[in-house]
């Protein structure tokens, strides 16, 4: 590995002239994916139909068909974004005033940028945001329904990745930066970003083998993607590695905490203890018919996937045998709206006394599972618990945020499908606040998530004895839950790293007016690390 030192003095090797050049000139996508494009434009229409109807059966918001068209197509765009007038905002600030595109796919990445969004949106940036799913979409209503109210920012779906089409959006939206949020790259959408001088960032980026494999199968595209962004900050280092196999710079690349760390709830202190209280009375308040339906065990299934619902209710009947369990109250939480009803009839049918949110039902002395079939409720559904199962990991879909719940101080239990959130997820477990359990029966892969290198974490129980430990020894289960709490708290910090890795872009435009080359700022050591030629990337 190289020190700093050796670091400054490679990059100045660089000729600065010569790269800003080769930074105007972008690399086209090769001919075969835009004719694709070009073909499934067409066919795409109809899965947008089909997903519009399929919306609609839910209980969930759904954006305007012909909106949603209008936006994706490049028919029509509102309005840009503006500043709100009486805002007071910070000259210094390099976001003050500046135009932001920033992409989240759907829901989980939704949430993940939307701390940083806000603090973007409160230093004075005019943001438009774009979605591509309606659960991502309709998440984003809610978040920032104030901000999208006086205009400072504009929502739609995000356009098709048609030259043509991009171009429209571009010249309408007029971003100085763009910003795509994990995984999300779109080869065409790069070079007119490229081409036009606009910097371009994936934030909180993370790249699986899975990921990578099928990116390096289409070296060609690959290649022009790599070359046309601007920025990759990794969240971790195996998908730093994995950018820089794809061809990336390795200057380009950046090292960061996850956002994930940052996306919880502010820590309670001993000055808010009062507050807390008056928060837990006023949710049994909203949820159930009286405080004292709340005197007994809970554990919460949050953002549950088909296969995992069915393993709740079974593992809940298991504890419900224990004498100490008798009263034992599970709250389910289903990840995805259209499957309010389906999981409804799952528990109608395990014969268990149930209450459905959506129907505006309180949880009652008899309740034994609740259905929280409602959107934007799983934060207050993890507070009423003692432990909570985080879903999308008992089958392989890879596991969604954990720090939600650990930021409440509640012990977390997970499956071993945890490959988009290992890192995280070995963090935790190290510190006593996480447990790895085994996936659902028949499952295929009954192991470990080898998402990276040194972090796989075996599971050595089934849910229904982690959950009962831990709900049988409370005080064991609490103490699981603060030592998760602190640690969020000390890497909380995370979207300040990365805000300032997207503040040194903006920077750089402000004093240039043309894009910045990475390769010219200094590198910083602490959060990626150079190889040698020749060292093994693998």
């Amino acid at each position: 590995m190289t020190d700093n030192k050796d670091a400054n003095v490679s990059n100045s090797a660089y000729s600065s002239a010569s790269h800003v050049a080769n930074s105007t000139k972008a690399i086209a996508p090769p001919w075969y994916y835009k004719l694709a494009i070009k073909l499934l434009k067409p066919l795409y229409r109809l899965v947008l139909w089909r997903r519009y109807k399929q919306a609609r059966k839910s209980d969930m918001p759904v954006a305007d068909y012909k909106q949603e068209i209008d936006s994706r197509y490049g028919r029509a765009y509102p309005q840009p974004p503006a500043i709100a007038s009486s805002q007071s905002l910070s000259a210094a600030s390099p976001l003050n005033g500046a135009n932001i595109w920033c992409h989240a796919v759907s829901l989980g990445e939704t949430n993940t940028i939307a701390p940083m969004l806000k603090v973007m949106l409160q230093q004075g940036a005019k943001i438009w945001i774009t979605n591509t799913t309606q659960t991502g979409f309709a998440r984003t209503e809610q978040l920032f329904a104030d901000a999208i109210a006086n205009k400072q920012m504009v929502h739609t779906f995000v356009p098709v990745d048609d030259k043509a089409i991009v171009e429209k959006f571009v010249a309408k939206a007029k971003p100085d930066l763009a910003m795509f949020v994990e995984t999300e790259l779109w080869a065409n959408i790069l070079a007119v970003l490229k081409q036009l001088g606009i910097s371009s960032v994936l934030v909180n980026a993370r790249l699986s083998q899975k990921s990578f494999e099928n990116y390096a199968k289409y070296e060609s595209v690959s290649k022009s993607m790599m070359h046309n962004i601007s920025m990759i900050i990794a969240q971790d280092a195996d998908s730093a590695k994995r950018f820089r196999r794809l061809g990336t710079e390795v200057a380009k690349i950046r090292r960061a905490d996850s956002l994930k760390w940052s996306t919880g709830a502010a820590p309670a202190t001993s000055q808010s203890n009062l507050e807390l209280t008056a928060k837990n009375q006023a949710l049994q308040a909203e949820f159930g018919s009286s405080p004292e339906v709340f005197d007994r065990p809970i554990w919460v299934a949050g953002s549950t996937h088909e296969g995992e619902e069915k393993a709740a209710i079974e593992a809940h009947k298991q504890l419900m045998a224990q004498s100490k369990l008798a009263n034992a109250l599970l709250i389910l939480v289903p990840r995805h709206p259209e499957r309010f009803d389906a999981v409804a009839e799952l528990i109608e049918q395990s014969d268990l006394t149930y209450q459905r949110r959506s129907q505006e039902q309180l949880i009652e002395a008899n309740t034994q599972v609740y259905l929280a079939d409602t959107m934007g409720e799983l934060t207050s559904c993890y507070q009423l618990s003692d432990v909570a199962l985080v879903g999308g990991s008992l089958v392989n879909i890879g596991g969604h945020n954990p720090i939600e719940a650990a930021s409440l101080a509640k012990p977390i239990i997970m499956g071993p499908y945890t490959q988009s959130c290992h890192e995280v997820v070995a963090a935790l477990n190290d510190v006593g606040a996480l447990k790895v359990v085994n996936a659902v029966d028949g499952d295929r892969n009954n192991k470990a998530s080898k998402g990276a290198d040194n972090t796989h974490v075996t599971p050595n129980a089934t849910l229904a004895d982690s959950v009962a430990e831990w709900l049988t020894y409370p005080e064991q289960a609490k103490l699981a839950g603060q030592k998760g709490q602190q640690l969020v708290t000390t890497k909380s910090n995370a979207m300040q790293q990365q805000l300032a890795m997207i503040e040194s872009l903006l920077k750089a435009n402000k004093m240039t007016n043309k894009e910045v080359d990475p390769r010219d700022e200094e590198v910083d050591l602490d959060h990626f690390k150079v190889r040698r030629r020749g060292e093994d990337e693998a």
